[in-house]
């Protein structure tokens, strides 16, 4: 009957395109995009203002309800996905996707949490704008979603992730209270940044129902090359070189050999951007004035005759540059399509990441005979993708079921031991609890814990993500 009373009266409040427990509705979001993670809900919310988030979350309080806040549904490691036994609510707020203001002149923009990235970015760029944050999720992840999960990018090397990004944020806290604080404010000595503890909290401390984003003017000129090079210390180098040069260099991704194979192999309509095979390449964007593209073709010729540079080119219209991305965002396709991989997103210091791409990857084919890993990605900020993919012809349930929690173990380790982070931008949901609560100190673990129990006494927010349980730290491999 308290079950019954709940629906009713959320069903009463959001009215009928608010609320629905119908099953073919619920189903494509009890499912993660990679399909490992399932679960089951009491029904599906859709308020479609703050004020109606704000009530479903007291609501929610009143009668026990778990939450789980969910936007496009994209979370890499299932933090979007409610458990198995049905009891709580997703509370989609895809209906929340309004621009509330973008103005231009101040380089700022007011954007509910449902708007999804790509149209944020059409429409900055029809003022003449844009907002400097983009992934390959761009078509379907919402503002609320990045927000929560503080997610990265490709361009995080110069504007650096969402938390640098967001100037003002508006969300519910878990007792249904709104914390407005959309102002965006250069200085604000009221204690803690309270948007802060929420950016990056994967839902589990309140659920961000808008937020105020800078926005940066369009660059006059955009170059984009393909380098090839001998090793990932060589791209290093030649990043370093080009901002010392005072270039602003907004990505640098490497990508290595095998990596680029797989893709050539299996996304249609791909070709090697280069005439010879280099063991290393770099995708390097930078953007300025007019002349630009001149100065930096001048720059690159420089790091060929000084052997930081084996090959490369500079695209010469946008067409080619979006091949040169596509090859780039195509590589965790090419990946899945050419078989069983564990991948790991993980971050170490910037200084150590090229001797950490060899050792690592020698060290895991070594301790796992047939298998062979690599590490591509966002050199400059030092996060790499990390996969392993296993021995030729190898069952994949068998062998993911056999060695795959021990291939990310080994992997985690190594990282740790050089002072890294076992995730750099896709968060730690519920794929990395286990994980999370093995290898993060103490201190870490009982002030992220004081926050949950602090921000949300009831325990309804986002269960069973991001916040390992107490049980977590004696029962991880």
């Amino acid at each position: 009957m308290a079950k019954d009373d709940f629906l009713n009266a959320l069903g009463t409040m959001l009215g009928p395109k608010g609320l629905t427990r119908d099953a073919d509705a619920l189903a494509p979001w009890l499912t993660d995009w990679r399909g490992r993670y399932h679960g089951a809900a009491l029904a599906m919310a859709m308020p479609s203002t703050t004020e109606e988030v704000a009530a479903t979350v007291r609501l929610c309080a009143e009668h026990r309800v778990p939450i789980v806040p969910q936007g496009g549904n994209t979370s890499m490691v299932g933090g979007a996905v409610p458990d198995a036994t049905g009891s709580a609510l997703i509370l989609s707020l895809r209906r929340t996707n309004r621009v509330r203001r973008l103005d231009p002149d101040a380089g700022a923009a007011v954007v509910e949490a449902g708007v999804i990235l790509s149209d944020l970015h059409d429409a900055a760029r029809a003022r003449g704008v844009r907002f400097p944050l983009s992934l390959g999720a761009k078509g379907s992840a919402t503002i609320g979603g990045l927000c929560s999960t503080n997610a990265g990018g490709t361009q995080v090397l110069r504007f650096g992730t969402m938390r640098s990004l967001v100037l003002g944020l508006e969300a519910i806290l878990p007792d249904g209270s709104v914390l407005d604080s959309l102002a965006p404010l250069k200085k604000d000595n009221r204690g803690p940044d309270l948007k802060q503890l929420l950016i990056g909290a994967e839902g589990t401390l309140g659920v961000i129902t808008a937020a105020t984003l800078q926005l940066v003017p369009e660059p006059e000129e955009t170059a984009t090359a393909w380098i090839g090079m001998d090793s990932p210390q060589s791209a290093l180098a030649l990043l370093r070189r080009l901002e010392r040069a005072g270039f602003a260099v907004e990505s640098f991704e490497s990508v290595p050999a095998d990596s680029l194979r797989l893709v050539l192999r299996h996304i249609p309509g791909t070709r090697p951007p280069l005439d010879s095979a280099p063991p290393w390449n770099a995708l390097v964007e930078v953007t300025g004035a007019r002349g630009l593209r001149d100065q930096v073709e001048a720059a690159l010729a420089d790091a060929l005759d000084q052997g930081l540079a084996s090959d490369g080119v500079l695209a010469g219209n946008q067409a080619q540059a979006a091949a040169f991305w596509r090859i780039r965002d195509s590589i965790s396709e090419a990946e899945r399509a050419s078989g069983p991989a564990v991948q790991h997103d993980i971050s170490v210091p910037v200084s150590a990441m090229p001797d950490f791409m060899l050792s690592a990857a020698a060290e895991v084919e070594r301790a796992f005979p047939g298998t062979s890993a690599s590490a591509f990605g966002h050199l400059g900020d030092g996060n790499v993708h990390f996969h392993v993919r296993a021995p030729a012809g190898a069952d994949p349930g068998r062998w993911l079921g056999e060695q795959g929690k021990a291939v990310s173990a080994f992997v985690y380790d190594h990282v740790v031991a050089v002072g890294g982070s076992i995730s750099a931008e896709h968060g730690i949901g519920q794929m990395k609890l286990d994980t999370f609560a093995r290898l993060t100190d103490p201190a870490r673990l009982n002030a992220l814990r004081a926050l949950k129990a602090a921000f949300d006494p009831l325990g309804i927010m986002n269960p069973g993500k991001l916040v390992p349980s107490l049980a977590s730290d004696a029962t991880a491999p």
